[in-house]
């Protein structure tokens, strides 16, 4: 069997293979659309504002992107950016809540969920807060509570719109009861807003769902959302494990929502500020 075998050279044998050659040179360069299962150029899709070119799926977007899209200009003042999370629970579960809370900041950058900013929107001074999905799912602590709440309240000082963009998994249970105490609020800051009939819109993103959804998210003058966001209290599959039927096609989207009464308007990403714009020019007519 000795001719199945071929005698090298040392200087002729196989080099050893560099590993970081084989991967190829345009890796993280590509993303496949979730709508139109195409591969899309990822600077095609920032460049669009994380919206396929292809078909016009809306990928989730981050809170600071949010807040530069509908500023004017991309100009804001961000409050309370020093606020975060403590751990009044001493929470731990697969980990302990501090060390998530770690983990969410080196992340994304933040203190905590949500960005709270004051600016011009189609040359009008509105108070905008945008949850970030990214932070513990976006979910509801005090931190977030507080914050929205001192925006309305900036908002009544000043009578400035107030928009807030919900991105949210719900309110956070590694604060337990204080998670849920924002709901209540928010809520009761929201009321007063509406006594002073300073506009409120409340924009829905996906996801949008839990104690957000049960509280402030539902509550605009105008309760708008992006194109295919998913919004409810429970999710889907809990729905149908708790009734045991299959829920209908495109349940709980944003486009199911508006056909049902639960929102005003699907507004697509592109003409959210100027769908904002124009709304409160309609509220703030004298």
């Amino acid at each position: 069997m000795s001719w199945f075998k071929r005698d090298r050279p040392d200087d002729k044998k196989p080099k050893a293979i560099d590993e970081e050659s084989k991967h190829v040179k345009t890796e993280g360069l590509w993303q496949k659309c979730d709508g139109c299962r195409q591969i899309v150029w990822k600077k095609d899709l920032a460049a669009n504002w994380n919206i396929c070119p292809k078909c016009g799926h809306h990928f989730r977007i981050d809170a600071v992107s949010r807040i530069r899209m509908l500023f004017d200009g991309g100009d804001y003042e961000v409050f309370d950016a020093a606020l975060h999370s403590t751990d009044p629970l001493g929470f731990v579960d697969s980990k302990p809540y501090v060390k998530r809370l770690e983990a969410a900041r080196l992340e994304t950058g933040l203190r905590d969920a949500l960005v709270a900013a004051r600016g011009k929107l189609g040359g009008r001074q509105v108070e905008i807060c945008s949850m970030e999905v990214r932070f513990i799912g976006g979910s509801m602590g005090a931190v977030v509570g507080e914050k929205i709440t001192r925006a309305i309240e900036r908002s009544l000082a000043s009578r400035s719109p107030l928009v807030i963009v919900s991105a949210s998994g719900g309110a956070r249970m590694q604060e337990g009861a204080v998670s849920l105490m924002q709901m209540c609020k928010i809520c009761s800051a929201l009321m007063r807003l509406d006594q002073a009939r300073v506009p409120f819109i409340s924009v829905l993103t996906d996801p949008t769902t839990g104690g957000v959804t049960a509280s402030f998210a539902m509550l605009g003058d105008l309760n708008i959302a992006e194109p295919g966001a998913l919004i409810g209290f429970a999710g889907p599959r809990v729905i149908e494990q708790t009734i045991r039927q299959k829920l209908p096609e495109g349940f709980q989207r944003s486009e199911f929502l508006v056909k049902h009464g639960m929102l005003d308007a699907v507004v697509p990403r592109l003409e959210l500020k100027a769908y904002i714009a124009r709304a409160f020019d309609f509220f703030c007519q004298q």
